[in-house]
């Protein structure tokens, strides 16, 4: 079943905003309260930066409109996180286009192979031809996984053997996707190697290789991160950002942490756009991003 985003942020609702809720209502607003909606903020993963430049505006509208219920604080506070959550370019996704290659990058267990198996779904469902390519393989396990998530979409899928060269992959896929008539590939990608450096070497042969098969390619390449390791998935999008063009984020697993501040920090500190929001286990539990109702759920009982 369907959940909704506000469903999602319960947990973050819960022990954060909800907390921000009753401290900026509870009497005056002095250091000690700037103090106390930091520490909450923090615990939300929004980060040291934004949180700081975010109590900084608290602060300055508080001086220069002379809040003072709970109510104006609440509403000043959403419209800050609002303004740090700003209009992304179009998704290349949504656009019409003969053939639409994106890369879908990440860790091993960050939800990337169930996260591609929910975007086919989705696509599918919106009328796309889409093919799934099975670029990871230097993990037997991933190729067996993303087959199974194929078939629980309907869609088809390219592999290869374990051990094959995912960047001829990734051009087998594309040539695939021309000769049948597919409109939209998801290409799969390892999530470790030996080392960092060897992965983001894989990582930019596959993105070369979509970049010399069709026009402006790879579209999109979208980065999965796992929301429950807060921090270390910001330290792990730095990393993907600087060798492959990373262009958005989908983040998983929000419904079973309080972590969602954490969102604010890849839009103000990575400058990249959430895309969607995983809302649980299900083949239809994947959400396009929307920032209004993010911010009201944060807050909605």
């Amino acid at each position: 079943m369907f959940k909704s985003i506000r469903d999602t942020l319960s947990r973050t609702r819960q022990s954060v905003f909800g907390q921000i809720v009753n401290v900026l209502g509870g009497g005056e607003i002095n250091e000690e309260t700037w103090e106390n909606v930091e520490a909450l903020l923090l615990q939300a993963d929004m980060g040291v930066p934004t949180t700081l430049a975010l109590v900084d505006k608290m602060k300055e509208r508080v001086r220069q409109d002379g809040l003072y219920r709970a109510d104006q604080l609440t509403q000043a506070m959403k419209q800050e996180l609002r303004a740090i959550l700003t209009n992304p370019p179009i998704f290349a996704l949504e656009e019409p286009r003969q053939i639409t290659v994106t890369m879908i990058v990440g860790v091993n267990g960050s939800g990337k192979t169930t996260t591609i198996g929910k975007l086919a779904h989705y696509y599918k469902g919106r009328g796309r031809n889409v093919l799934l390519v099975a670029g990871d393989t230097f993990r037997a396990a991933a190729i067996d996984q993303l087959k199974i998530w194929s078939e629980r979409a309907d869609v088809p899928i390219i592999t290869g053997q374990p051990g094959a060269d995912p960047a001829a992959l990734a051009y087998d896929g594309i040539r695939a996707a021309r000769a049948r008539g597919h409109d939209l590939i998801l290409i799969d990608t390892a999530g470790r190697l030996h080392t960092k450096y060897n992965l983001m070497k894989e990582l930019e042969k596959v993105h070369s290789v979509c970049r010399k098969s069709v026009h402006h390619a790879p579209h999109e390449v979208l980065l999965v991160l796992d929301a429950p390791t807060g921090q270390n998935a910001m330290n792990q999008a730095v990393e993907f950002k600087k060798s492959v063009q990373v262009s958005g984020v989908i983040l998983t697993k929000l419904d079973g942490t309080s972590k969602g501040g954490m969102v604010f920090a890849i839009y103000r500190e990575l400058g990249l756009p959430v895309r969607f929001i995983g809302t649980g286990e299900k083949l239809d539990q994947l959400a396009p991003f929307d920032a209004d109702q993010f911010v009201e759920g944060l807050f909605e009982a």
